[in-house]
């Protein structure tokens, strides 16, 4: 008998992914908790029955959210991360020697945990001796601090349960606040494709934009995301994602990313026009 793990992209729409295995199941306080494993796309995170990663595609993800501000903040030397407990973030900021201290702050120890044990590929390094994990709500954890971070990632799930909170305009007014005067902010930004993800990625567009005074929206494509089109936000409060890049810079560390490049850097930020209609109406 085939075992097929399916996910709701719309009533109407589904993907499914012939599984192998599943090699964990759980619940903790907040969800429900599922790791599968499968010819295509490997091992795969699964929270309350919705796709957070895949081994096969999760490096588009992870090297966009980290690459894209880190190429154009100069002098990034502490940073934080919200959401993120797989890893797959903090894997890549510890790829960059200058960065002195990663907080991860994530409100499920329990994905810690799993990710740790199932998926070592994204949670390879959450034990660099720069990195503290804070287990606690992020909506919480940054209305303590006040210019303390150069970067802030938000690497939420999407705008409901434990992850709601992570799209509010208190949270984004407090990650201005914790930041630094040249800091940066990037967050997941849904997908403007269908409806329901193309109003969640407005509501949070307008939110972003109401904080900080330069803000743009980047793209990637990821196929296990639903329709394949993801949007990340970029906040700062002094750089500007394409102006102030440094390709020069980025280029002679030689990190040798398999998705990103500062080509494609410039490019993420051309945005189809539907995009930019629906970006418009709540600017």
């Amino acid at each position: 008998m085939d075992l097929w793990f399916t996910e709701l992209h719309t009533p109407d729409v589904k993907l499914s992914i012939k599984v192998d295995r599943q090699i964990y199941t759980g619940r903790s306080e907040f969800q429900r908790i599922d790791v599968f494993e499968s010819k295509e796309f490997g091992r795969f995170l699964v929270l309350d029955g919705y796709m957070m990663l895949t081994e096969r595609d999760e490096f588009i993800y992870h090297e966009m959210m980290t690459h894209v501000p880190m190429a154009v903040h100069p002098k990034v030397r502490n940073v934080l991360v919200i959401g993120g407990g797989d890893g797959g973030v903090v894997r890549e900021l510890c790829r960059y020697d200058t960065i002195e201290r990663i907080d991860l702050c994530e409100i499920d120890e329990l994905v810690v945990e799993v990710c740790k044990a199932h998926l070592p590929s994204t949670a390879c390094r959450l034990e660099d001796d720069r990195v503290e994990v804070h287990y606690e709500d992020g909506l919480r954890y940054i209305r303590r601090f006040e210019n303390a971070y150069d970067l802030i990632i938000v690497d939420s799930t999407d705008p409901f349960g434990p992850g709601e909170g992570l799209f509010t305009r208190e949270f984004y007014g407090n990650c201005f606040k914790a930041l630094r005067e040249d800091g940066i902010m990037v967050n997941q930004h849904e997908s403007p494709f269908y409806e329901n993800d193309a109003v969640a990625m407005q509501r949070a567009h307008k939110r972003i934009v109401e904080s900080f005074p330069i803000s743009r929206v980047f793209q990637a494509h990821i196929p296990t995301y639903p329709s394949g089109h993801w949007l990340f936000g970029f906040a700062s409060k002094r750089y500007h994602p394409v102006q102030d890049l440094d390709a020069a810079a980025w280029n002679l560390r030689g990190l040798g990313c398999r998705y990103y490049n500062t080509k494609l850097h410039v490019g993420a930020f051309a945005l189809p026009s539907y995009v930019e209609e629906l970006l418009r109406e709540v600017e």
